[in-house]
């Protein structure tokens, strides 16, 4: 099985690429294959049907969909700003939807997102679930949100809070199981 896990946000330091890195290693004990990304891995301009016109699909939306394509499932984690996904993943959304065969379509993606907020994220995990429903992707029924996330991870990586642990531990694979059941689809 292989799993794409990717992290939306931009920042070296940032609680998402931390959680995305999390969840890397938690798909590797399941027996996951990891292929690890970060957005800014894809450079890609905003997406403008007139730049598609001229210029085509950006390499670097290729090299996503790409990834997307080799993969039984993919992980994201994304961070929330102002109760909305960032601009780079909703892009790269946009960008992925102009590839026919949409490299979308009958995927399966498990969603995420750190938040130093009390709710974590869940808002902006909840616009994205819409756009990859729209094309064809099989969103994993929960979402893992960790909420306060600048204080929620130990030197280590891992969570501090054992009970959030166990749920990433199962939520993850239990993902991974559908993602390789729904890849023979």
């Amino acid at each position: 099985m292989k799993i794409f896990v990717y992290s939306a946000s931009l920042r070296e330091d940032s609680v998402n690429l931390k959680l995305s890195k999390l969840i890397a290693k938690v798909a590797e004990a399941h027996g996951a294959e990891v292929d690890f990304a970060r957005i800014n891995d894809f450079d890609m301009p905003i997406y403008n049907f007139d730049v598609q016109q001229s210029d085509g699909i950006p390499a670097g939306t290729v090299a996503l969909a790409d990834r997307i394509k080799c993969a039984d499932g993919m992980i994201l984690t994304s961070p929330e700003y102002n109760w909305l996904p960032p601009a780079s993943i909703k892009n790269a959304v946009d960008w992925l939807s102009r590839i026919k065969p949409g490299p979308l379509d009958k995927k399966s993606i498990l969603l995420s997102s750190a938040s130093p907020s009390l709710a974590g994220g869940v808002k902006g995990l909840m616009t994205l679930r819409i756009s990859f429903e729209a094309l064809g992707t099989w969103v994993y029924p929960r979402m893992f949100t960790l909420a306060q996330a600048p204080t929620a991870f130990k030197d280590d990586g891992t969570l501090v809070n054992d009970d959030l642990t166990v749920m990433l531990n199962d939520m993850v694979a239990d993902y991974c199981s559908a993602a390789v059941a729904l890849s023979n689809r």
